[in-house]
């Protein structure tokens, strides 16, 4: 009984803590205002397949599942959203995950172009300097 109880208090907990990745750095492309947006439309969109804070709800993100499409991906830094410039993160939003493999659904019609920036500053903001660092080195500005 214990249990029952205990373990949706703590999902209520998690669900409204604040969910800041890091204070914004100065330096990003992105600004405070952007990540809060960001936070409001993740969470209405992309938190149940994405994870409460970018982190992926499946263990192994590579491993297929039984009806061979791939899960999705963390996108706080852990896996490979730092690869992709911002050109190719907008492709994936507005087109949905089916051209790679995946499930997502397309957002193009959903969200407008701010929007989905601001989904991509929320979950840039959880990403370390170094993993910021090397996808500006990849041409992440590329848009």
């Amino acid at each position: 009984m214990t249990i029952q109880i205990l373990i949706p208090v703590m999902l209520i907990t998690v669900l409204f803590e604040p969910v800041y990745a890091n204070e914004t750095k100065s330096s990003r492309w992105y600004n405070q205002l952007q990540v809060d947006k960001g936070r409001f439309i993740y969470e209405k969109n992309c938190l149940v397949c994405h994870g409460i804070k970018a982190q992926g709800i499946t263990e192994d993100w590579k491993q297929t599942l039984e009806d061979g499409s791939y899960p999705p991906p963390p996108l706080n830094g852990s896996a490979h959203a730092w690869h992709h410039p911002l050109k190719m993160l907008i492709h994936t939003i507005n087109n949905g995950g089916a051209p790679i493999g995946g499930k997502m659904p397309a957002f193009k019609e959903k969200l407008n172009l701010k929007e989905k920036l601001a989904v991509i500053a929320y979950f840039q903001n959880f990403w370390d300097v170094e993993k910021y660092n090397a996808w500006l080195r990849r041409g992440g500005l590329d848009f």
